[in-house]
């Protein structure tokens, strides 16, 4: 059984704007394997955010492939691929996108309706998910009575819900503080070290990027072949 979570050969995306082409992505090569904690940084326009789209289903390449767990996803038709989003990818992002008419529980159950679950195994689920990020004495709260680090927490949460095989991270300490942000990534990693989540981030934070064990660099829609090792085994540190 392979150990390899997400795989991508020669990936490649193109957008058509008016008249003319602009390159996104050029023959990104990644691999990725199971219980990675990996950070992938580069500046604003470098195709950050089109990568991570291409890689959690959002988006489609327009060369090259996408393995997902050992499965190549890249052809998938898409009203076959919400089935896929929903239970082995998660995402966070940073603007938390939290239902505001729901509370923290309410939020984190959502991905898992239409699974199969019955309320009470979604509930149960949902409440251990936020004991886990540190959210036991405000999951009655809806989003607007939570701090801006206590929603990404929940954000998280229901990100793990379905137990996806791999969690993808955008920009999740834009919105934050300097301590607040610190934080969410040392919660990231807690939960890549004792759950065992593959955690991709994105960033053009380079103390966030330093804070995983692997560092990835992406300029001008290119993967680097420069690879630095984080400080993931020093996450206390500020």
């Amino acid at each position: 059984m392979s150990n390899v979570a997400l795989k991508t050969e020669k990936l490649g995306k193109v957008y058509k704007l008016g008249g003319r082409q602009v390159c996104a992505l050029s023959d990104v090569n990644l691999e990725i394997e199971k219980g990675d904690f990996v950070s992938i940084m580069g500046p604003s326009g470098s195709g950050k955010t089109t990568l991570l789209n291409v890689l959690g289903c959002l988006d489609k390449p327009t060369q090259g492939k996408v393995f997902l767990d050992g499965v190549d996803i890249t052809n998938v038709p898409e009203k076959n691929l919400h089935k896929t989003r929903k239970h082995m990818i998660g995402f966070v992002f940073q603007t938390f996108n939290l239902m505001p008419w729901l509370n923290a529980v309410e939020n984190v159950e959502l991905p898992m309706e239409g699974t199969g679950r019955t309320k009470a195994e979604m509930r149960k689920r949902a409440i251990e998910l936020l004991e886990i990020v540190g959210l036991s004495e405000r999951m009655e709260h809806r989003p607007q009575r939570l701090s801006a680090g206590e929603q990404q927490r929940v954000a998280i949460a229901r990100a793990l819900a379905n137990n996806p095989a791999i969690v993808l991270a955008d920009e999740v300490t834009g919105n934050l503080d300097g301590k607040t942000k610190l934080e969410i990534v040392k919660l990231l990693g807690k939960l890549n070290t004792e759950q065992g989540t593959t955690i991709v981030i994105v960033t053009h934070d380079s103390q966030v990027a330093s804070m995983a064990d692997r560092m990835l660099f992406l300029s001008d829609g290119k993967l680097l072949a420069k690879e630095k090792q984080g400080i993931h085994q020093n996450k206390d540190a500020s």
